[in-house]
């Protein structure tokens, strides 16, 4: 017996799960873009031209079904930490850079990332990995304590606050490195634009650190502003799209929403959901109308195609340096298209010196229908247009290129603890002093190789108002039904979204117990994710 157990312990070691070496863990690559919608990637269904990110999706896993939460900052927030947005601060938004807070905000909703989280930086920076940003912080602009160097970033090259101009970003949005405010300067032959300088610092930061540290895993996080307003753009990536969307916007939602069944991504059978019906008919606008109109779509066009001629030069660098097979790559959009500026969009368009002096240009809701094909709402709204994203992750070295859509729901509360898997990393139960709430969300390794998410709670959001309860084919969602004084049960929508992922048939009538129940989980989640009190939440 006292043999047996002799080798027994010398064989342990062998049968238990192991640490994974340095050499073993992937470079993590997060890329987030901003206010882009569903439809206009190539491999979702649109025309602009995305070949590296389309090549990079087919590489990989894709997910039919990810949602982000409706908002810029919201999201963020999750997306760094893995908790809900009303656990770090910002269960609204943050704060504009000249607005200070009101003292009698809830602290769910201060403005600004708090203490009682962890960012992912913070998490890996302590099992050994380096961690470099580049591009839209937006968690707290007049809190320093909680920029991207104090909350785990090795190297830091941005905007800290929200949208910013393009071409002339100027303080307080304006250029950030490491902590030091400085003026914008072009990291290439053209002008500056901050797509190319977010790459450009990116692939800087990577160089220095594959220098110095190469046995040391990185993590990059690379946020684009693009394509959030004001839109602007290179006239010559412009040229490219002009005159392609003279056809107006129910072409282009029918155009993309055939494409996108002939993908796969979207089920045959699913309705196209109705044009909203405030949107005018393409044919009553005057010619000079319609013409403005394409000249709006084609500058966003031109910026989304900006975005992938640069993940292609960084793809190209991490080949040339031997990173790419064990890199990790994903990516997503913060939330749907924008319809924020009105019906037709705002700003000046034809005066190219002028637009691009402008702070909040937009294309408008009309074409943010077109982008959320085949959904109906957008950004802001907690419905299928408001919080479905493209997503996909690539790693060579683990991830084989699957032929079928990943159609297992997910959301932001899955990345943390999917980059901590993969990073052999675990979430700290407490951090300087704090206790931190554990996350709800699981780890996606199980899409690297097909096989369905097993998820034992339903995926909550709620964001100004609006929110959402998915459980397995079931969506529980409401307009305005979460205000200050309590849930308005009157205002949830039923959806079995396996069937109708449009929502286009609301099924609350003829399902009175499954209202009940997702809305009172709904409700149980609320008030531990501290939705309530939210007096005084807003700016």
């Amino acid at each position: 017996m006292t043999k047996y157990l002799a080798t027994l312990l010398l064989l342990l070691p062998l049968l238990l799960p192991r640490p994974l070496a340095a050499a073993e863990r992937p470079n993590i690559i997060l890329i987030m873009v901003d206010d882009m919608g569903f439809s206009d990637l190539g491999y979702h269904g649109g025309e602009i031209q995305t070949p590296h990110i389309d090549a990079l999706a087919h590489g990989g896993v894709r997910f039919a079904q990810f949602y982000n939460s409706g908002r810029c900052c919201p999201t963020r927030a999750t997306l760094m930490t893995g908790n809900h947005p009303h656990q770090t601060g910002i269960g609204h938004m943050t704060l504009s850079p000249t607005k200070k807070p009101k003292r009698n905000r809830p602290p769910a909703y201060q403005g600004y990332l708090n203490e009682n989280c962890v960012t992912i930086a913070q998490s890996l920076k302590q099992h050994g990995y380096a961690t470099l940003m580049a591009g839209k912080w937006h968690l707290g602009h007049d809190q320093p304590s909680c920029w991207p160097l104090q909350r785990g970033f090795d190297k830091y090259f941005g905007c800290i606050a929200g949208a910013t101009r393009f071409f002339h970003p100027e303080h307080p949005r304006g250029m950030t490195l490491g902590n030091d405010q400085i003026a914008a300067s072009s990291t290439t032959d053209e002008a500056f634009y901050t797509t190319d300088a977010f790459t450009d610092y990116a692939m800087r930061f990577v160089s220095e650190h594959q220098t110095n540290h190469r046995a040391q895993p990185f993590f990059l996080y690379l946020a684009y502003t693009a394509p959030h307003w004001p839109l602007q753009a290179f006239e010559d990536d412009i040229a490219r799209y002009r005159g392609k969307y003279t056809q107006g916007w129910d072409v282009l939602r029918q155009t993309r929403f055939q494409r996108q069944i002939e993908l796969g991504l979207i089920t045959r059978g699913t309705k196209l959901s109705p044009r909203t019906p405030a949107i005018p008919d393409w044919d009553s606008l005057t010619a000079e109308k319609r013409d403005e109109m394409d000249l709006k779509m084609a500058v966003y066009a031109a910026m989304i195609d900006r975005i992938d001629q640069n993940v292609g030069r960084l793809i190209t660098h991490l080949k040339q340096t031997d990173a790419f097979d064990n890199t990790l790559i994903l990516f997503l959009s913060d939330n749907g298209g924008c319809q924020e500026g009105g019906m037709l969009g705002r700003g000046e368009f034809y005066d190219v010196a002028q637009r691009n002096q402008q702070t909040n240009n937009s294309y408008g809701e009309a074409w943010a229908n077109a982008s959320n094909t085949p959904f109906r709402l957008y950004k802001h709204f907690a419905h299928e247009g408001g919080v479905s994203t493209p997503f996909f992750m690539h790693w060579p070295q683990q991830i084989q290129p699957q032929k079928d859509w990943f159609r297992s729901p997910a959301q932001l509360i899955d990345i943390v603890p999917t980059l901590l898997d993969v990073a052999d990393a675990t979430h700290p139960e407490q951090f300087n002093g704090n206790t931190i709430p554990a996350l709800d969300g699981i780890s996606l390794r199980a899409a690297f190789t097909g096989e369905p998410l097993v998820r034992s709670q339903p995926i909550c959001v709620e964001h100004e108002n609006n929110a959402f309860i998915r459980d397995g084919d079931w969506k529980l969602v409401g307009r305005g039904v979460s205000p200050a004084a309590g849930i308005v049960d009157t205002k949830w929508e039923l959806y079995h979204i396996a069937n109708d992922r449009t929502e286009t048939n609301n099924l609350v009538k003829s399902h009175p117990a499954q209202v009940k129940r997702l809305s009172n989980h709904w409700a149980k989640w609320a008030q531990r994710v501290h939705v309530y009190p939210k007096t005084a939440a807003k700016r």
